[in-house]
């Protein structure tokens, strides 16, 4: 994966205003693989439905 596609920022301040902890680098690239996944995942989805719209239901 090449870029990063969560907001860093907004991670590091959830993660400190929710806990107190302190968020590595090596997050943000976990997360945006994760996203990554999902979003991979969600469109294979809405191909098989013959859509052309990746829809929230796409995700479960």
């Amino acid at each position: 994966m090449a870029e990063i596609l969560v907001v860093a920022s907004k991670i590091k301040k959830f993660i400190k205003d929710k806990s107190g902890f302190n968020t590595s680098a090596e997050i943000l690239d976990v997360l945006s693989q994760r996203v990554e996944n999902l979003c991979t995942a969600a469109i294979e989805k809405a191909k098989a439905d013959g859509r052309k719209t990746v829809k929230g239901r796409d995700l479960e």
